[in-house]
């Protein structure tokens, strides 16, 4: 199965609809049986990185902390130098395949359900 992908950066919404995109399309990932999910979230246009990114950070984090996700690692992380990113890629290794790897994209994240 390939990594379920959440867009919260289509439309250029406000950081609470984006929010509510993400908690609907984490639910709707874990009814269709997806491992992981990569999410879009953009990195803001002033380039210190946006809103939106924050607050997902912060989202996972907490939820992560609840037990709610397995793990989470932030896209210019996301290679085989981080340990988080390793621990990830090593419980689901189709995501060495996925085009972000090792790209240092700050726009993304990557989450284990």
């Amino acid at each position: 199965m390939s990594c379920y992908i959440i867009n919260l950066e289509a439309g250029m919404p406000a950081v609470d609809i984006a929010i509510k995109r993400l908690i609907n399309g984490l639910q709707t990932a874990r009814m269709t049986g997806a491992k992981a999910v990569k999410i879009i979230h953009g990195y803001g246009s002033s380039g210190k990185g946006g809103a939106i990114k924050r607050e997902v950070i912060s989202f996972l984090s907490q939820k992560h902390s609840a037990g709610v996700i397995k793990a989470y690692v932030k896209g210019e992380d996301f290679s085989p130098f981080s340990e988080n990113s390793r621990r990830i890629t090593d419980a689901y290794p189709a995501l060495k395949r996925d085009s972000d790897y090792d790209r240092g994209n700050d726009g993304i994240t990557i989450v284990l359900l």
